[in-house]
């Protein structure tokens, strides 16, 4: 672990504390200090003047971002029928139905992200207090209930992310990897950045986007403007 600090206070040193970065600024250093032998995630975490106790002010939704996430994600479909045959087809890493809910109850995890046809929520349903706390149960908002089959899973694949308000008003978000150039990870925030501003509140007064901070794997947090 004093290895690990040392790099770390190496990279802590190369951040000026005070200063509000240029979302430019903070990509090309973010990429400059990361000291992981692996390809670092690139997150931001956006900290917001909402309540999410009120139902209007409980920010979810998904994008696909510009440049991806660099991630690949493996995708499980909860369908049946012909639909099962299009998630198939679409490339999805995992089909069926019931019998996929009984290896989920066993403790089977290898997978990402659930996109389910509303035929079968009410059977998802039955799985709420395993899917619900992982993050893991599929919702129309973030479209992964859905016909479209094909087009979820396509997304997801592209590099869909999606963003959610925690209790304490903060959302968190892959935005990248440090192997990306700076100018895709900037891309990738400024696609983000005006989504959530376009999801405000409108019971919301003063300033919506109270701070805004990217890291990297294991590295110091860099603030951001968020204009």
């Amino acid at each position: 672990m004093a290895k690990l600090s040392k790099k770390f206070s190496a990279a802590l040193a190369q951040v000026d504390r005070n200063k509000i970065y240029s979302i430019e600024e903070a990509a090309t250093l973010a990429k400059e200090i990361s000291f992981t032998k692996f390809d670092s995630s690139v997150e931001v975490s956006f900290r917001l003047n909402v309540d999410p106790r009120h139902a209007d002010q409980q920010i979810r939704g998904a994008m696909v971002l510009p440049h991806g996430t660099g991630r690949t994600q493996r995708v499980l479909v909860i369908t049946q029928g012909a639909k099962e045959t299009e998630a198939k087809e679409a490339g999805a890493d995992f089909v069926g139905g019931k019998e996929m809910l009984e290896d989920i109850k066993k403790g089977w995890f290898d997978f990402d992200v659930i996109v389910a046809t509303p035929d079968m929520m009410g059977e998802l349903g039955k799985l709420g207090k395993i899917l619900g706390p992982k993050g893991l149960m599929p919702n129309p908002k973030t479209g992964t209930v859905t016909m479209d089959v094909t087009k979820a899973v396509n997304d997801i694949k592209k590099g869909k992310v999606e963003y959610r308000v925690d209790k304490e008003g903060n959302i968190n978000v892959l935005i990248g990897k440090t192997s990306f150039e700076a100018s895709q990870i900037v891309e990738n925030f400024r696609a983000l950045a005006e989504v959530i501003k376009k999801a405000r509140p409108a019971a919301v007064k003063g300033t919506y986007i109270k701070n805004v901070v990217i890291s990297t794997t294991m590295g110091p947090g860099i603030h951001v403007s968020a204009e």
